[in-house]
This record gives C-alpha cells, structure tokens and sequence, in this order.
C-alpha cells in the first residue's frame, strides 16, 4: 500500500482487509434477465454455455440490511470500503484477462483482495485510488482474473455537468460496428435490481438532480462497458475474449441517444460509448485469444 502524506493518508494506513470468498451456482436465469434488459430475442446463453465477458457482474451479489445502507444508496460498510469520511465513490476502470469462460449452471467461486491503494492530489482535491482484485474460479481451476479500479473522495465534487440535456440528438460514428444504447429509467431501474445496486442517482430523479446536481439520472458505468462487449458478442461471435480493459471518462445520463461503437482488428477491437456531446464516455479495448 503506497500512502502519501495528505488528509486521507492516515485514514487507511492502518486499512490492510482480509481477502474475502464467495460462491454462486451461475443460474442462468440472470442471463435471461440482462438479455431482456438488452432487448434481445431470447437469452444470449443457457446452462451449460460459457457465460459472455464481464457478465459475471449478476453474481456473487451482496445485498446489506436496509439500516446498513447510506442515504444515497451505497452500503455504509463493506471489506473493501476505505474507512474515510463521507465517503464518495466512483468507478474509475478495470481490466480482465481469460483463461477460460465460466460455464452457466456450474458452481463457481470467487475470491477478492485489496491491490493497491494510493491517495493523489488532483485539480478537483485528494483521491483515494482502491484496485480490488478478484478471480473467478470452477472445479478448482482459475477462470478469470479481474481488477477494478475504484476511486473515492472525501465530500462531493464540485464537477461541471450539462444544465440540460439533449434527447432528440444521436451520436455519428463511420465506425464498422455501431448499436444504438437509448436508456431510459425503466432500464437503469432493471439493471439496478440486477446488479443489486441502490445508489440513487440511477433511479431517483428527485435525488439525483436536487442532491447531486445531475441533470439526470446517471447511466451506470458497468451498463455502458457491457453495451461495448455488446458489439464483440454480436460482431464476432467465435472470436474468444482473452483480455480486455476499459476505463470509465465521463459521465452519461438517461434518455441521451448513446451509441456504442466500435473497429473490429486482427487480433482485438478498440471500442468507446459517444454521445452528441461526448466522443469517449467510455473506452474499452479488447484482445482475442
């Protein structure tokens, strides 16, 4: 743990959580859910089907007592949670590397453990950076490793955000892979009850705006890094995903005319979510086996 002099230094010096297991049989029927979520015909796997990258993010869920919740949404305490004053967090990032595809219907297991955590000074103040760190195993065999950069803040932002939003205006790209991602509450509540998420700002519009000066409710960042796998899935269908990062930019709000986009390469694609207004909410690149 890497620990520079600051305000929240002293906070998390003495932080050091112990690693953290789970299990989870991988129902399929959370597949069948997030597919509805994403407005395809049928579920895109079943049991006994590898289960498509990141998709992982339906399992394993944790759902705290409601008097263990804060006032937006986020649990009070958690393993991996810095011990830091009004606490604010973010989701900075992340990358994944395949050994093989977790198979729906078969018990898997998962173990989480603290990376790195480093504090830094940036323009809007003091950061702490969590990376926690997570494999994936089933029978007994490590599938996937995964690393998600978290960041948090003591207090809010003071971050600029559009006063209005357009709705009517889409997203161009000459991109060779292109599916539109037009959100809308109903969307973000679905996803929010299946990642087991109950941060307000994705379904809250009272709160969102009034409390956390949004001009709307925030599309969540996993949302838009699986609509980027989106156009691997259906681009490339036999190509299997052996590594893939993707960081998250800037935010996007709901009824934005989103579009997913993407260039398909030999050996990966560089992938991004654009608005209008934006040309990298998100970004991903990914490797093929």
């Amino acid at each position: 743990m890497q620990i520079t002099p600051g305000r929240l230094g002293p906070y998390v010096e003495s932080w050091h959580p112990e690693a953290v297991t789970d299990e989870d049989v991988l129902s399929p029927a959370p597949v069948a859910a997030l597919s509805a979520v994403l407005d395809r015909p049928e579920p895109v796997a079943v049991t006994g089907d590898p289960l498509p990258p990141l998709w992982h993010w339906l399992y394993f869920l944790r759902w705290p007592a409601q008097r263990d919740l804060g006032s937006d949404g986020h649990p009070l305490n958690g393993r991996f949670l810095p011990p830091i004053p009004d606490r604010q967090r973010m989701f900075a990032g992340g990358r994944c590397s395949v050994n093989r595809p977790l198979i729906i219907g078969e018990p898997a297991r998962r173990v989480s453990s603290l990376g790195p955590v480093t504090t830094k000074r940036g323009s809007s103040g003091e950061l702490l950076f969590v990376t926690v760190r997570t494999e994936y195993l089933q029978r007994g065999t490590t599938c996937l490793v995964e690393e998600q950069d978290l960041v948090y803040r003591s207090g809010r932002s003071a971050a600029q955000h559009p006063a209005e939003l357009d709705t009517a205006t889409a997203a161009q790209t000459d991109e060779a892979w292109r599916i539109p991602l037009e959100t809308d509450p109903r969307m973000l509540f679905r996803f929010s009850a299946l990642t087991a998420n109950a941060h307000r700002i994705h379904y809250d519009v009272p709160y969102a705006t009034d409390e956390e000066g949004f001009p709307g409710l925030v599309v969540h960042g996993p949302l838009l890094v699986l609509a980027m796998l989106e156009l691997v899935r259906r681009g490339s269908p036999d190509r299997l995903v052996r590594s893939l990062s993707y960081r998250l930019r800037r935010p996007a709000f709901a009824g934005e005319r989103l579009l997913a986009s993407g260039m398909p390469e030999a050996q990966g694609a560089a992938l991004r979510i654009a608005s209008h207004r934006e040309e990298r909410h998100a970004t991903a690149e990914v490797t093929f086996a």
